[in-house]
């Protein structure tokens, strides 16, 4: 079974772009496991979002991993941790995963997602 590292931009897309996370991770890779990275969950307390909070009750329901990091770190930490792909709309993170190797997942078009 594969992992997905979700960070915060994927836990805000089933709100702003009504998507179902773990259906379309389904179609995209089979059975997977979703883990978020503990510090995102602080992330999300602080986020000025009007979907901050239903993002965060969203995070709650997937397995939690502690790590040494922040932020976009924290993502790769886990990613590398678990040798899991990544579930990430920013630009700069999927260009630092790519370049270590870890697997990227993309929204693309808006409507569907993508692996590199």
């Amino acid at each position: 079974m594969q992992t997905v590292v979700l960070d915060t931009n994927a836990l805000l897309m089933p709100f702003e772009i009504r998507i179902n996370l773990d259906v379309a991770l389904r179609d995209l890779l089979g059975e997977v496991r979703c883990v978020v990275p503990g510090p995102l969950i602080g992330e999300l307390k602080r986020l000025d979002h009007k979907y901050a909070k239903a993002a965060l009750e969203l995070a709650r329901r997937y397995e939690i991993i502690q790590t040494e990091n922040d932020g976009d770190k924290a993502v790769m930490e886990v990613a590398i941790a678990t040798d899991g792909y990544v579930l990430t709309n920013d630009k700069d993170l999927r260009s630092s995963l790519r370049k270590i190797g870890v697997p990227v997942i993309y929204l693309r078009s808006g409507t569907h997602l993508v692996t590199n």
